[in-house]
């Protein structure tokens, strides 16, 4: 009973035209005679982590047993509060291509890096005097001339085949390491997409330049960010209340869900397959012969991340270390003593 109670409790009711219990009562002093005291013992029982697929650009796990400050504090901190490393100052010795020097820099700027920013320091940036070095500064190169192909087939109009290095792609950069940088990038810095266009070049345009990277943050400029996107969903809940849907009426009921939510048994009774795929679109509730047979809800303390990232990193490398960033946030935090 007690269990059921605390279920429901923790349970976001979604009706046709409202939502409803979208606040928290799990603390002290909401329930008469009830202890909603924070434990840890009873956080470590609850609290698990379900990864449901992984790759190196995209993610998709569940965080169960928290709460949404928490949550969005993971969410936030992902996007604008993990380095990584980009492009942030261009020199260009010669830019004769239609692209205007600021708009190429700005380009550039935008191409993430795959590279580990454990190995740099921060550039002070506001320190005039302070000259970059291989700790906090990696240099990349850009050089690109177009030329006519002087033997092109017959008839062609491609200017891919008429012309050498008529699209300048992000493969092109090249790194140039400084001091260290080889012994701590082996593997070089490049950009996480090659095949990203850069500019468009015809013969005697030519493009040279020289790129300094530093470590930054989201909050800093977008292109510091190392993911695409990052966002979470509360899991859907779908209960079927009374005599099992059959029939017709199985049918239209799996009709109002998207693809994999419903099935049907082999006694042609509806079920809930997976909750998890269902969008929350609320069409069940538009028709009249499902009116008090279903409730749908989203469950308050299980959160359904997604993270794609820019290729800088790995996505659970980007999620560990949002939580070494906000733990880090509370031991400074306890550092003062906000009693007093």
């Amino acid at each position: 009973m007690v269990d059921n109670i605390s279920a429901q409790r923790n349970r976001v009711g979604i009706e046709h035209d409202r939502v409803t219990n979208v606040s928290s009562t799990d603390f002290p002093g909401y329930y008469p005679g009830e202890d909603q005291a924070w434990n840890i013992d009873k956080f470590k029982k609850n609290f698990k982590i379900q990864i449901s697929y992984l790759s190196d650009i995209s993610s998709s796990f569940d965080l169960v047993g928290n709460d949404a400050s928490i949550a969005n504090a993971f969410r936030r901190i992902m996007i604008s509060e993990v380095p990584t490393l980009a492009i942030e100052y261009v020199y260009v010795e010669n830019n004769t291509s239609i692209i205007q020097d600021e708009v190429l820099a700005h380009r550039l700027g935008l191409i993430p890096l795959k590279a580990n920013p454990d190995y740099l320091r921060w550039f002070k940036k506001d320190d005039p005097d302070i000259e970059p070095t291989d700790y906090d500064t990696v240099v990349l190169h850009l050089s690109a001339k177009c030329t006519a192909n002087p033997n092109p087939p017959p008839g062609t109009t491609d200017p891919k085949v008429l012309y050498n290095n008529a699209n300048v792609y992000a493969s092109a950069i090249k790194f140039e390491p400084q001091g260290r940088q080889a012994e701590w990038f082996p593997d070089g810095i490049t950009a996480t997409n090659p095949d990203i266009l850069i500019a468009k070049l015809r013969p005697g345009q030519e493009i040279d330049l020289t790129m300094h990277c530093i470590l930054g943050i989201g909050q800093d400029h977008a292109k510091f960010s190392p993911v695409a996107t990052a966002s979470y969903r509360l899991l859907p809940t779908i209960d079927i209340i009374g005599p099992p849907l059959t029939g017709p009426l199985a049918q239209k009921f799996k009709s109002c869900f998207p693809e994999g939510v419903i099935a049907i048994n082999s006694k042609g009774e509806a079920y809930v397959k997976d909750a998890r795929k269902d969008t929350v679109s609320r069409e069940v509730l538009r028709h009249s012969e499902f009116e008090g047979r279903v409730k749908l809800g989203r469950q308050r303390d299980h959160f359904i991340f997604n993270i794609e990232s820019t290729g800088a990193m790995t996505p659970d490398e980007i999620f560990i270390k949002s939580v070494q960033l906000l733990k880090r946030k509370c031991q400074i935090l306890r550092k003062f003593d906000l009693r007093t």
